[in-house]
């Protein structure tokens, strides 16, 4: 293992576990999942930024693990697995989690809340804003900077255009890779079918297959080839992706106004309630109405509780470009930070409906967390 990882890592301090003492006293039952994880849920699910991060080991069978990167996939695999699954539950934490920086140990403590199954998901999503606002409060900073945004509504606007399915889940998970995301509008402007040439004949056999079918295919083939993992991905991401790339030769043409809407749509900003103004303004103008309209209701919703809770919308800041590095994220999103500093979160978080349905559940289960970096959170004063 590498040798920045910090084994003598201090414990806990007193103020973090206070902090979680009172997410107890809330009602979220403290969890403590295993530090070792099986690699491929964080392979595949994790954004590029955490996967390149990753501490990895084979075990003698050939299975791949890692020392958890975050918290939220083994909270959800925990859950999944316990008798309350599909139920809703709450769960708080504090632990380390592993992952590699040049400048800081790579292991460091993180605290958290994972919220499962709740129906109201405006008020769940609000309630997950302030408690990460009493974190910052805990520590001593009690105004830090709080930045929004919603993935909810760009997947509505994709969702609204007249593209072929790959390509609308192509835009929706490259949100978080914005030149990828102007790549990806480049070459639907210009006609979609780009592919590399020396995949053509692979991508041709693939063309039109059963989904399921095709998947096993590739995944055969690499295993043949002997080939685990490539670059941190998974053989199940490399089949995905040719799978992907296949569904990508498809023509495909963006008109030029339409990829305007969009550009349009990424330069909303602001508080939120007049986001939402532009919002409807830009969904009634585009013909957007049907596709937006469920999101916008919900963010409204949303911002109706964060007041409701006393949170300030004059300090809220909410973008429609802004996401987090997690490919899970489905919705709300959200980042604390001290304006004073630099622009690592102290706290984030958001919603991740879609994750449980990939960990394998038969229906999907709305889920919202956060995160809370203690090392961040202890350079100030606060409770003791």
């Amino acid at each position: 293992m590498n040798a920045s990882v910090n084994t003598q890592a201090k414990g806990p301090d007193a103020r973090a576990e206070a902090l979680v003492a009172s997410y107890e006293r809330a009602g979220y039952a403290r969890i403590a999942p295993a530090i070792l994880q099986p690699a491929e849920p964080f392979l595949d699910l994790s954004g590029e930024d955490i996967r390149k991060r990753m501490y990895l080991t084979t075990a003698p069978g050939g299975g791949e693990f890692c020392l958890r990167p975050d918290l939220t996939i083994p909270v959800s695999r925990d859950y999944l697995a316990s008798p309350l699954a599909g139920k809703p539950a709450g769960y708080c934490y504090l632990g380390p989690v592993f992952r590699h920086r040049s400048d800081a140990p790579a292991e460091f403590l993180q605290a958290g809340i994972e919220s499962f199954g709740r129906p109201d998901q405006a008020a769940a999503d609000a309630e997950m804003l302030s408690l990460g606002l009493e974190a910052t409060a805990h520590y001593g900073l009690a105004t830090p900077d709080i930045r929004i945004g919603d993935v909810a509504l760009f997947a509505g606007l994709i969702a609204g255009l007249d593209l072929p399915p790959a390509w609308k889940r192509r835009l929706v998970k490259d949100f978080n890779r914005k030149s990828n995301l102007a790549q990806d509008l480049d070459r639907l402007v210009l006609g979609g079918n780009n592919s590399r040439p020396e995949y053509q004949g692979v991508l041709a056999a693939l063309a039109g297959s059963d989904p399921k079918g095709a998947h096993a295919l590739v995944t055969d083939l690499l295993s043949i080839a002997g080939i685990n993992a490539v670059g941190g991905r998974s053989v199940a991401e490399i089949a995905e992706r040719f799978l992907e790339q296949s569904a990508l030769g498809v023509s495909a043409k963006l008109p030029r106004d339409v990829r305007a809407l969009i550009e349009r749509f990424l330069a909303i900003a602001g508080e939120p309630d007049e986001a939402a103004a532009e919002l409807r303004a830009l969904a009634s103008e585009g013909n957007m109405t049907q596709a937006l309209a469920p999101a916008i209701d919900l963010f409204e919703s949303r911002t109706g509780f964060l007041a409701a809770r006393g949170i300030d919308l004059q300090r809220v800041r909410f973008s429609t470009a802004f996401g987090r590095g997690f490919d899970y994220y489905t919705g709300f999103v959200f980042e604390l930070t001290d304006p004073a500093r630099t622009g690592d979160p102290l706290v984030a978080g958001g919603r991740y409906d879609g994750l449980f349905t990939r960990l394998g559940s038969a229906a999907p289960i709305s889920a919202v967390g956060f995160a809370a970096w203690i090392e961040r959170l202890s350079v100030y004063g606060g409770a003791s």
